[in-house]
């Protein structure tokens, strides 16, 4: 069992994914574990997004895949299949005759029906590419489970071992080959489209399967939080730059406050002043259990300070706001309300809610996706939290009984001199970032050759550009979403070119 608290800031920390849904409200339902925790595991869940999951529209066809287990073994159980979900909208195709386009939305680490009503890329450009649209369920996720219970699944050591990012991969080529045959659209280009977790698998796939997708949409895709290409402290450093230009007196309460916190903790009867103070549902246990949820509110805030209500400013008013006088811990709690909104009370395990969907991530980030993230003291408006690759490797194999592979994504996927390396390698991938999500501090933020470009904004969030597009969408948002249209029409039109000329 593991109790360090290294794991808390340090196991694939803050892999807060594009899409959450309530169940409450703003109940991010951060997993956590024991062992693993934190925001590491916030799966699908938004908290810009109204309590009721969206309504999917019957255009939504879902249908399932008889999937091989294992790719790349002829072993016995390699011969084992498995039903993949995945889910066909024909109403915007113009047919396979005429070439037109495949968009294939390639899913993470959520159920996909998470995901299907807050992927607006596709649908709303649905009517100007006439594409057939395909959106594809990640292996071991929602409906796409080998084994029945994930958690099951996952204290096997030989049925966990198919669970990685290159298996996924090979699934998606295999439902989008079946696709084209069904749909009898041989000569039909393919766009794939990812957001975080999803827009890494979207970028490698184009690089690991050319053959099959024409190009790559790659939404906040931080492929270089990988094997130290990024400083350690990139992703708080960002949150923290985005709370300080939002007020400077906001950004000082809160670097304060985690002091003053331990400091009355430390205190006779400490926890259960700090519990009143922050009106907690029940007693603290610890005065890293009340940091721990305040972390998870200013990370979430960061990553999703989106349009029109940009949360980070939201908390800010609370802190500014609070009554002349306020002390600072009285402060960070108006922050906390004006956030959360009125609540009977706080509870500290709100984020706590275990599942499946947290139980395979926890597996993936203790394998292969290995991010040292982390933070040094004084670097960030947080309480130093640094990685340790030893420490995390000792808490991983004692709970797995297998060690994480820091290395092997950029062995398999590349990373390291990525401009020289796709320069001439790769082709027909856009990595669009917004520049107040934590994760683009891990981003591709320039143009590595002529078609593989970087989209960037100055005040974009995690994903933004695949979201639903909105009467409210800013100019620069709808600048972003033009530039990456008029790219993926500039890739079909070549494919259609490239192809008409071989007759």
């Amino acid at each position: 069992m593991i109790s360090n608290r290294v794991l808390l800031f340090q196991l694939s920390l803050l892999f807060l994914p594009c899409f959450f849904k309530f169940v409450s409200p703003f109940s991010h339902k951060t997993p956590r574990l024991t062992p693993f925790n934190k925001q590491a595991f916030m799966i699908s869940r938004n908290p810009d997004k109204v309590s009721s999951a969206p309504t999917i529209s019957k255009d939504f066809k879902t249908h399932f895949y008889t999937q091989t287990l294992d790719h790349f073994n002829y072993g016995s159980e390699s011969y084992e299949t498995f039903e993949q979900k995945y889910v066909v909208n024909s109403r915007y195709w113009g047919g396979a005759d005429s070439g037109y386009p495949i968009f294939a939305y390639l899913g993470a680490e959520a159920p996909l029906d998470d995901d299907l009503g807050f992927i607006g890329f596709l649908t709303d450009n649905a009517p100007y590419f006439h594409p057939l649209l395909v959106y594809i369920e990640h292996r071991y996720y929602g409906d796409s489970r080998p084994f029945g219970s994930l958690k099951e699944v996952i204290r096997n050591e030989t049925r966990r071992g198919y669970f990685n990012s290159a298996q996924a991969l090979a699934d998606y080529a295999q439902v989008l080959l079946h696709v084209k045959k069904q749909f009898s659209a041989h000569v039909s280009p393919i766009i794939v489209v990812g957001g975080s977790y999803g827009g890494m698998l979207a970028s490698w796939f184009r690089l690991k399967y050319p053959h099959i997708a024409l190009g790559a949409l790659a939404s906040s895709a931080p492929i270089l939080y990988f094997d130290n290409i990024t400083p350690q402290n990139g992703y708080y450093s960002i949150v923290t730059e985005d709370f300080k230009e939002a007020s400077k007196t906001c950004y000082q309460a809160i670097r304060k406050s985690w002091s003053e916190i331990d400091e009355v903790a430390s205190k006779p009867n400490g926890l259960s002043i700090l519990s009143r103070r922050f009106n907690t549902c029940s007693k603290l246990k610890s005065s890293g259990e009340l940091k721990d949820y305040l972390e998870t509110i200013y990370t979430a805030a960061a990553q999703y300070n989106r349009p029109p209500n940009y949360p980070v400013t939201t908390v800010c008013g609370g802190i500014d706001g609070a009554p002349k006088g306020t002390d600072t811990l009285g402060r960070i709690y108006a922050g906390i309300v004006s956030y959360t909104g009125e609540m009977q009370c706080f509870d500290m395990n709100e984020f706590n809610v275990p599942d499946d969907t947290s139980a395979g991530w926890q597996w993936q980030t203790c394998s292969e996706m290995v991010m040292p993230i982390g933070r040094g003291e004084k670097d960030t408006m947080f309480q130093a939290a640094p990685f340790d690759l030893h420490q995390f490797i000792k808490e991983c194999t004692n709970y797995y009984g297998v060690p994480p592979r820091p290395h092997w994504i950029t062995t398999y996927y590349g990373g390291h001199d990525i401009k020289l390396s796709l320069n001439r390698f790769g082709s027909n991938i856009m990595f669009s970032n917004g520049l107040r999500d934590p994760y683009s501090s891990a981003g591709v933020l320039e143009d590595l050759s002529e078609s593989v470009l970087a989209i960037t904004t100055s005040n974009g969030s995690h994903c933004l550009d695949i979201y639903p597009s909105t009467d409210t969408d800013p100019d620069w948002l709808i600048m972003q979403r033009n530039i990456e249209v008029d790219i993926i029409q500039g890739w079909i039109q070549n494919y259609h070119k490239d192809r008409l000329s071989r007759f």
